[in-house]
């Protein structure tokens, strides 16, 4: 007796090979239609990723300044960065439990719509002057970039082994384009709603929950065949059928049975960790040594061109070199970055030299680290694995970021960054002992 597929795999191959449920079809994917599968889902991922990041940067933007207004005090302001890494964060294993069932778009949908609707929310909480509603909102608006984390993974589906990690580069690069294109269209959006009693620091909201809902259209009409259920069906009829090992329960038990995903895991996390705890208290760093925010936010722009227009190369290391001699890479540049802010005192352009070798350190972990994981499980457990990374890697940022903000208080920016370099200890424990096994 054999197994059947389940409904959704079924229906991924009939869209694959144009037939309807229940007839014979074509074999789902020829090689011959397969590159021009993976560029045409690419592409479609890509777009969104630079809306879906324009949508998370506008809002961004003026998020601390809106949590300022509504609150009346600077103490709380903080909250809304706080929320915005508390959203992903919530979303992630929910997402991964739909993803493992219905596919990459029926997630990707989600995410996004959930970001719109936590967008209106934090608008009305702003029109209507409350601090509780504003920040509910910004948590769901926060649950919106889940989409942009999941869309790496959803690159990674269909990629040869040889090429993933660059699959995953390029749409982490993509990026790049709305991250430097929001924080310019802010101003205007936030003069958009002039006259409407919405606050001006709120448009920006109003902006973003209709750049979601176009991202969400976008990936339900033209992310198809599902990336996630096409691999599935391309693995063979065991491997569409083994609907149990695509449980959450399953992907624990992928992780504790590979060290190489556990370092996958710690790579990400502490990547990630690392990089928000010192990023976000280095404008803090910048003015008490009299930066003003024109100069700040030249800063953070070269740590987010080192986070994201450089992502490919790292990619295109992680293929060619493995993706330990990046792990490796990243935990000398997150080093690097740590010794170069942490006693840079008065010298903005070795803060700035600092932060955009943080970025380059995000992303040489993020893209190994995101590879690694999907090399290192079954194809059935991937979705839940990579959603309990993006769960991990929220979870412990948010933990960090509240941490930068009192380590600062009460022993100084020099000792955070001695913290952010502490972490990569275990990072690079972990990696060599896989390069000395693999040896």
């Amino acid at each position: 007796m054999t197994d059947t597929p389940s409904a959704p795999d079924k229906l991924a191959a009939d869209e694959i090979s144009g037939s309807s449920p229940g007839s014979s079809g074509s074999p789902a994917v020829s090689p011959d239609r397969l590159p021009a599968l993976r560029r045409r889902i690419q592409a479609v991922l890509i777009a969104t990723q630079i809306l879906g990041g324009l949508g998370i940067a506008i809002g961004v933007a003026l998020a601390a300044v809106l949590a300022k207004e509504v609150s009346g005090t600077e103490a709380l302001a903080g909250l809304a960065s706080t929320a915005s890494v508390v959203g992903p964060a919530l979303l992630a294993m929910p997402l991964a439990a739909l993803m493992a069932r219905r596919g990459r778009r029926a997630g990707l949908v989600l995410a996004y719509l959930v970001g719109a609707v936590g967008a209106g929310v934090a608008v009305l909480g702003a029109a209507i002057g409350s601090f509780p509603v504003l920040l509910l909102g910004l948590v769901g608006f926060g649950a919106g970039s889940s989409a942009n984390l999941a869309a790496r993974f959803a690159a990674a589906d269909l990629a040869e082994p040889d090429r993933r990690a660059r699959a995953i580069s390029t749409v982490v690069w993509a990026t790049t384009i709305g991250a430097v294109l929001g924080p310019n269209v802010a101003a205007p959006a936030g003069e958009s709603v002039a006259g409407l009693g919405i606050p001006v620091a709120a448009g920006p909201f109003v902006w973003a929950s209709g750049v979601f809902i176009v991202s969400a259209a976008m990936v339900a009409l033209l992310l198809r065949p599902d990336p996630l259920l096409t691999a599935r069906a391309l693995a063979g009829p065991e491997e569409a059928a083994a609907a149990d090992g695509r449980s959450l329960k399953a992907g624990l038990r992928a992780v504790r049975e590979s060290s190489r995903a556990r370092l996958a895991l710690v790579t990400v996390a502490i990547s990630h960790t690392a990089m928000v705890s010192i990023m976000s208290m280095t404008p803090v760093a910048l003015s008490h040594h009299g930066a003003d925010i024109r100069l700040i936010g030249l800063v953070i722009s070269g740590h987010i061109a080192g986070m994201y227009a450089f992502s490919p190369v790292m990619g295109w290391l992680s293929d060619r070199l493995g993706r330990l001699s990046v792990i490796g890479l990243a935990v000398a540049l997150l080093a690097v970055a740590a010794l170069l802010a942490g006693t840079a005192g008065p010298s903005h352009g070795q803060t700035a030299l600092g932060l955009f070798v943080l970025g380059l350190g995000w992303s040489a972990g993020l893209v190994s680290g995101s590879a690694l994981l999907t090399d290192s499980v079954p194809q059935a457990a991937r979705a839940a694995v990579q959603g309990l990374s993006d769960f991990i890697m929220n979870a412990a940022a948010g933990v960090g970021g509240l941490s930068a903000g009192l380590i600062v208080s009460q022993a100084g920016y020099g000792w955070l960054n001695v913290v952010g370099a502490c972490l990569l200890l275990p990072m690079a424990f972990l990696a060599v002992r896989a390069a000395t096994r693999r040896a």
